[in-house]
């Protein structure tokens, strides 16, 4: 008896295993979606110095108006790296994406910046995390969507591929 309950374990942990390789495959559960408490909130404050000029500052009332992306990168992140190309790809479709070069050095960000192109309007350096921490970043790449009232109505950690696009930003974008 004892042997068919282990077997029936067994196989009851196979299953399981599988159902959620199956949901992560597909795209139904990602590990990597870490809930927020900003969603239909107001979006927090962005007041931090510009990488380029430390006498400009990059402020979230800048960009009222306007449905807008926010991502937070760093250099020694790879799979910031990994999704710059397809956020240039945005920038060139119009969709306007401010930066934050978070926990970073300043030659290093620019460096990369100008190997890579600049997909941003703005870019904010943040090398303390005080922008990063009210905005409850968990890690780099984390990307939000903001509405022209200032409103987040979406989020993603990690990288945005074509594939985390179409399936939650896009549709807060009239292009």
């Amino acid at each position: 008896m004892a042997r068919y309950l282990l077997l029936a374990g067994f196989f009851i942990m196979i299953g399981g295993f599988a159902f959620m390789l199956n949901k992560t495959n597909t795209g139904e559960y990602n590990p990597r979606d870490i809930p927020t408490e900003f969603i239909g909130r107001a979006a927090p404050t962005i007041n931090v110095p510009d990488l380029y000029n430390e006498s400009e500052v990059v402020k979230t009332a800048d960009m009222l108006g306007q449905v807008w992306l926010f991502n937070v990168w760093g250099t020694w992140c790879p799979e910031c790296w990994r999704e710059h190309r397809f956020l240039m790809e945005l920038s060139q479709l119009g969709i306007p994406i401010v930066g934050l070069n978070w926990r970073d050095e300043r030659p290093e960000a620019k460096a990369m910046i100008t190997k890579m192109g600049n997909p941003f309007l703005k870019i904010g350096f943040d090398p303390e995390s005080s922008v990063a921490i009210e905005w409850g970043v968990y890690g780099a790449p984390e990307t939000f969507a903001i509405n022209a009232e200032g409103v987040v109505v979406a989020k993603h950690a990690g990288g945005i591929t074509p594939a985390v696009w179409e399936k939650k930003f896009k549709k807060h974008f009239k292009n």
